[in-house]
């Protein structure tokens, strides 16, 4: 009997019926996923360690790149310190050795320049030829008026 009768949804109610569900049991197959063999394990591990190994060395290789680079840098300001340091120093010698200060400091010291004016002069000459093996350096001074 159809539900919609004569243009109304509302028709005799239904017999109660009892409805016999049928359950049918059927078994599953389940398959289980085998554990994966000793050998492809140690495989997986020996691969992981070899990777590991590999990029703890890439590491450690950029570490000891690193410190050989901060140490470039802490020479080179050392460096251009001590040049700074060097340059002023030049300038110090130049200006402590200059002839006019330094005759200033001998007569501030007492030293004078001799009045008779008479230069000694000292010469230095090596022998051409030893004459025998006790030959050694001869120094002649010579004295000039």
């Amino acid at each position: 009997m159809p539900a919609y009768m004569h243009g109304s949804s509302a028709t005799q109610p239904r017999p109660a019926q009892k409805e016999k569900v049928t359950v049918k049991e059927t078994k599953r197959v389940v398959y289980r996923n085998r554990s994966l063999p000793v050998q492809e394990k140690l495989l997986y591990l020996f691969t992981v360690l070899v990777c590991v190994a590999v990029a703890s060395l890439i590491i450690w290789r950029y570490a000891q790149i690193y410190e050989m680079n901060t140490k470039i840098l802490k020479f080179e300001t050392d460096i251009q310190k001590l040049q700074a340091e060097n340059s002023v120093l030049k300038h110090k010698v130049e200006a402590l050795s200059s002839p006019d200060r330094l005759r200033t400091e001998a007569t501030k010291v007492g030293l004078v320049p001799p009045e008779d004016k008479q230069i000694s002069k000292v010469s230095l000459k090596e022998p051409k030829a030893p004459s025998n093996a006790t030959a050694v350096n001869q120094k002649t001074t010579d004295i000039a008026p």
